[in-house]
């Protein structure tokens, strides 16, 4: 067993010891709101936007983009759980913006080992051979912060199945000072009527 698996089944051990109440939760989401984020793993959605247990849903991938899964998502979240509000999170330097759909497509025709990066860019090992299935997936990789807040709120907006009534807020997560900065015109895209 790796240290991983040690450390992390340790820490659920004393989290389950201490459990109590949170058995109670209902299973909707007490707040009423729900948030697509970067999986990032120096976001904190719990610490930023001041969650505790069962307050909100968090809908996390990479670059927090509005991909089908996220707005399948988004819809169980409010169709079947009640939510009545969204926001889009991405953040500041976002790994999402350092490649290209091209770029990974090709590191994956050299090798599915894992890639190095320097000033110079992307590499590959090349070794143990590759495919080009990467090729074919649109990767959402990000080329301007706002302008993808913008673009996935526009996207959730326009979805059939998304409510007109449920508002959509766009910020960007600054991963320098921990603030939430608005993107106003993506809450303007998003604003419900």
């Amino acid at each position: 067993m790796s240290n991983i698996v040690n450390e992390v089944t340790s820490a659920n051990s004393e989290y389950a010891a201490s459990f109590g109440d949170k058995k109670d939760l209902p299973m909707p989401p007490g707040r009423q709101f729900a948030i697509l984020t970067c999986m990032d793993a120096r976001l904190d959605p719990a610490k930023y936007a001041g969650l505790a247990e069962g307050d909100a849903h968090v809908i996390r991938n990479a670059g927090g983009r509005a991909s089908d899964d996220a707005i399948r998502s988004l819809i169980i979240s409010y169709k079947l759980l009640g939510t009545k509000e969204w926001f889009v999170i991405h953040h500041t330097d976002c790994g999402m913006e350092t490649f290209t759909t091209e770029i990974i497509g090709d590191l994956l025709s050299g090798s599915l080992k894992t890639s190095s990066v320097d000033a110079s860019g992307w590499h590959d090992s090349n070794a143990g051979g590759g495919t080009t299935d990467g090729k074919f997936i649109n990767w959402l990789t990000i080329s301007n912060q706002e302008k993808s807040v913008l673009e996935d709120v526009q996207r959730i907006r326009s979805n059939s199945m998304v409510p007109r009534d449920i508002p959509i807020y766009g910020y960007i997560y600054d991963c320098k000072s921990g603030q939430l900065v608005e993107v106003p015109d993506a809450t303007e895209a998003g604003k419900a009527s």
